[in-house]
């Protein structure tokens, strides 16, 4: 998440005095007799435990390694794009209620991430804390609770003092705050990079000190690397520890960047990415950020900087190429209410199953032309995931011949989108491409 490219900090600010007279540094209204009485009521309690968990932490099995943390992109559903700061544990538990009861889990949905604007500073021993208001029972119920359901819980900070939104993060206090998130139960750390130095070399020294920190905690936990894609992250990731690098600036709620602020369309991720597709592997996937189907220029950080809302096939060209590039899956919707078309979308086990598929290879750009782009995506069973993308604004008539992609053989062509089988010992496909639309086929 960044708030957005005009906004972004590149120097550090001043250091903070992060003291028991300075308890927050995200919100005045932390600094009321009743939350000030929380915190040294649970501080102690708080400390007592991280102090245990690092003791017997040592004394059980060694933390998985971190090349083998996903081994397959991670799906999910997260806050910011839609809800931003308006999140409680309320929001939370009822989505994990609907990702059961929707089929979301069952299709492979398994974390909840929350993003920024969740934080209400430190305690006394420096602990980070949730805001008590947005979260009263704690951080560590509400991942019980969404560990009950089958499912898991990410959270996000910063490498710096201060997040995006300007509230606390983790510089300097990396190992205290991985100690807090594991024993809390998190799942996975989306690690941004608001306010911080542009240079590479600092970028990779502050990730790696933050996946040290995860591996000294005790608890497997999930690395996002978060740098927007400006210092090639996809290149030093594993090196540092990351098992995700995001490709570029933030997903907004349109087809493409015409506004020219900066802000990142379905189709410019695309481009961004597909360049980037040798160095997805098992345990090293891209993050082309959230998805945006359902969101219809609803409001929030999508909606700006040219966010006017997409069309359902925009929509379903992101989801197709978002798996056939093997992207991270994070739905942001709202998925209490959600239509049965998103649902036929999110929910279709085809395509995703070309996203989780075990080889772990991204899709190759072999033809990138104005009015066709040609996708092809070796799977593990032998068979192929070829996709066809229209980027202009009209319809194309194409002809491709398989052999033009490297495919020489006659094949089963099943249609991911229509979940039938359309030609059988075929060795090319002729049809119609709408504008923004994508055609998915598994060769066989």
């Amino acid at each position: 998440m960044q708030i957005s490219p005009s906004h972004l900090t590149t120097s550090t600010p001043q250091h903070l005095n992060i003291t028991s007279q300075h308890l927050n540094t995200s919100t005045s209204q932390y600094h009321n007799t009743y939350n000030k009485q929380i915190i040294m009521n649970k501080s102690f309690i708080l400390s007592a435990a991280l102090c245990l968990s690092s003791l017997f932490a040592s004394a059980e099995e060694a933390p998985t390694p971190r090349k083998q943390l996903a081994p397959k992109p991670p799906m999910g559903w997260m806050t910011w794009n839609l809800f931003q700061g308006n999140i409680n544990e309320q929001l939370i538990r009822e989505t994990a209620d609907a990702m059961v009861e929707g089929g979301f889990r069952d299709a492979g949905y398994e974390y909840i991430f929350i993003d920024d604007l969740w934080q209400g500073g430190r305690d006394r021993q420096n602990n980070i804390i949730p805001d008590p208001e947005k979260f009263p029972s704690g951080i560590k119920a509400l991942a019980d609770y969404v560990h009950s359901k089958g499912l898991k819980l990410g959270i996000y900070s910063d490498a710096a003092q201060l997040t995006c939104g300007g509230w606390t993060a983790s510089l300097g206090f990396e190992e205290q705050d991985a100690r807090t998130f594991a024993s809390w139960g998190i799942d996975y750390l989306k690690y941004d990079y608001c306010n911080a130095p542009e240079d590479s070399a600092t970028a990779r020294q502050r990730y790696r000190t933050m996946a040290d920190a995860l591996q000294k905690s005790g608890r497997d936990i999930v690395l996002g690397i978060c740098e927007w894609g400006q210092r090639q992250c996809e290149e030093w990731c594993e090196e540092v520890g990351g098992q995700l690098w995001r490709t570029s600036y933030d997903v907004r709620d349109m087809w493409k960047d015409i506004v020219k602020e900066g802000g990142m369309g379905i189709l410019d991720i695309v481009n961004i990415t597909a360049p980037l597709a040798k160095h997805a592997r098992p345990g090293q996937w891209p993050d082309m950020d959230m998805l945006v189907v359902g969101l219809r220029g609803t409001g929030g950080p999508s909606s700006d900087l040219g966010g006017v809302g997409c069309t359902q096939t925009e929509y379903q060209t992101q989801m197709s190429m978002w798996c056939m590039l093997s992207s991270v899956l994070a739905m942001t919707n709202d998925l209490r209410n959600v239509s049965d078309d998103d649902r036929r979308i999110l929910l279709n086990k085809e395509i995703i199953a070309i996203n989780q598929d075990a080889l772990g290879k991204a899709a190759e750009r072999i033809v990138n032309e104005p009015t066709q782009q040609v996708f092809v995506k070796p799977l593990a069973d032998g068979s192929h995931a070829v996709a066809i993308l229209n980027p202009s604004d009209a319809a194309q008539r194409v002809s491709l011949n398989f052999s033009t992609v490297g495919l020489n053989d006659k094949y089963t062509v099943r249609d991911v989108w229509q979940h039938r089988d359309i030609a059988k010992r075929a060795n090319k496909w002729k049809g119609t491409v709408a504008a923004h639309e994508t055609k998915v086929f598994v060769l066989r």
